[in-house]
């Protein structure tokens, strides 16, 4: 099958681009952003180390803002199905730059849809949010209520909309996938887990807001798969679902730090009161992915962390600073 994968060197969509590049014939649409915020070196870096692991497709260093840069790919390549990663990445680099981040997940979505229903794509992947939910309570399922808090929850809650319409009026399939907290090897350094394990390994003291704020810590490998899944699974038509570890046990933050510090054998931890910017959540049902087509999380996550810190450990980028 013809696969676009867009944002593709990005942590879930290379390893998206891993588990397909055997089977299908890919492309990669990318334009390596930093979004104002990861420092220069450490993405050349992670993009370089993203690359070796992944060898068979065609990369593009394009804007999905482009909407005949768009076109022309689509026109020359024919994809069967796109599979959206694409985005800005999370609540607090939307609010820091609103301007772009709805010129990214709207009007760059948008480009994609119009691209896809002109060259009549079989199936639209959109990778939504948990955020999507605002606050939620444990084994929350997809029917449950959207209340996003926050313009990254409301952009993604708008895509979702945004997809689902095309689908009305012209036909085109499309899935809905929302992962949460996902983590793992090849990450950047700001975001939660990877936070929580450089600091500890540098003997830090890890801040936690809240002592019972909880996520649904997913390794990036059980996301991939789950998203890959999705794509090419007939029942997942016109279907939306939460795509997460899900784990038996309920992780908090301060679970999280505490455990870093163990696998660190360093660090210390504080608690402070919960930010209240961001929404309560927690653990999501995975009930409808887990009927539809197996899905089926191997790495839970006292693994995740110990196969993410023996990587920063080995990683020449990581263990320099």
């Amino acid at each position: 099958m013809r696969i676009i994968v867009t944002g593709g060197m990005g942590l879930i969509g290379h390893n998206i681009v891993f588990k397909l590049q055997h089977d299908h014939d890919l492309v990669i649409v990318d334009n390596h952003t930093n979004y104002g915020f990861i420092p220069v070196n450490e993405l050349d870096y992670l993009i370089n180390q993203r690359r070796k692991k992944i060898s068979k497709y065609t990369n593009y260093l394009m804007d999905i803002c482009q909407a005949e840069t768009i076109n022309t790919l689509f026109r020359s390549f024919k994809p069967d199905i796109v599979i959206h990663c694409a985005s800005y990445p999370r609540k607090k680099a939307v609010e820091a730059n609103p301007r772009i981040g709805a010129r990214v997940m709207c009007e760059g979505l948008t480009n994609l849809l119009e691209a896809s229903v002109k060259n009549n794509i079989r199936r639209f992947v959109y990778i939504s949010s948990s955020m999507v939910y605002g606050d939620f309570e444990n084994d929350t399922t997809e029917e449950s209520p959207c209340n996003p808090i926050g313009q990254y929850g409301i952009f993604k809650y708008m895509g979702e909309k945004l997809v689902s319409d095309y689908t009305r009026r012209t036909g085109m399939e499309h899935t809905i996938i929302r992962p949460s907290a996902v983590y793992g090897e090849l990450d950047i350094e700001d975001r939660v887990v990877s936070k929580f394990l450089l600091g500890a390994i540098r003997g830090d003291t890890l801040k936690v807001n809240g002592p019972d704020e909880a996520l649904d810590f997913t390794h990036v490998d059980d996301a991939a798969e789950g998203i890959v899944q999705a794509a090419l699974s007939d029942n997942a038509k016109n279907q939306l679902y939460n795509i997460t570890r899900s784990a038996d046990r309920i992780w908090t933050l301060k679970d999280a730090a505490e455990l870093a510090i163990k696998i660190a054998g360093k660090g210390d931890l504080i608690v402070g009161p919960r930010d209240l910017s961001f929404p309560k959540r927690g653990r999501l049902s995975i009930d409808k992915a887990i009927n539809d087509f197996n899905y089926n999380p191997k790495v839970n996550v006292e693994e995740g962390f110990q196969k993410y810190y023996d990587w920063l450990k080995c990683s020449s980028y990581y263990a320099s600073k």
